[in-house]
């Protein structure tokens, strides 16, 4: 017999689930360091960082002050000023707990693809300051081509991006319609 023919046995469905909640919190914490020294060294924050990993490693990606400050061993200050950071990049959201004063914060859902459609508006503004640029410089200078070629590069990319984006959604999609087929 093979084993999704096996009856399930219940007491070896909890064990295994109990089992395959229980995290090394070690293991967890260095992965939260290194996760947010790969953010560092993409220029973001350090603190910022830090919380964005610990929040992003959440089960259910919100936390409060106290949590993350106890998490990632930091002062409650140190939380607040990165959650600043994170708001004003458009990375987390603020929400009340109901019925408290406490606040948690939360990333957004599909935190990559949201801040990937936010750098579509970033290259647009890039090529539009270059274009000028290139006029203000004139087209036949070497900062003209320079200009005009980095102008090029974000027009580039702003197409690229946004294939790229419609792709991931029909993967997505796909991928949705896959697992509910599945038996």
């Amino acid at each position: 017999m093979i084993e999704s023919d096996r009856a399930p046995d219940a007491a070896h469905d909890e064990e295994h689930d109990e089992a395959h909640d229980v995290r090394d919190d070690e293991a967890v914490s260095r992965f939260v360091e290194r996760c947010a020294a790969d953010l560092v060294e993409a220029g973001m924050q350090r603190m910022g960082a830090r919380v964005f990993a610990a929040l992003l490693v959440s089960d259910s990606g919100a936390l409060t002050s106290a949590e993350l400050a106890e998490q990632l061993q930091i002062s409650p200050a140190a939380v607040s000023g990165a959650i600043r950071y994170l708001a004003q990049v458009d990375l987390v959201a603020r929400e009340r707990e109901p019925g408290s004063r406490r606040e948690r914060y939360r990333l957004y859902n599909e935190v990559w693809y949201e801040t990937m459609t936010r750098r579509d508006q970033v290259l647009t503004r890039w090529e539009s300051t270059m274009r000028d640029g290139v006029k203000i410089l004139g087209p036949g200078t070497p900062a003209g081509q320079r200009a005009s070629e980095t102008a090029e590069f974000f027009e580039f990319m702003q197409t690229e991006l946004r294939s790229l984006l419609e792709r991931w959604r029909a993967h997505q999609a796909a991928a949705r319609t896959d697992g509910a087929e599945a038996p």
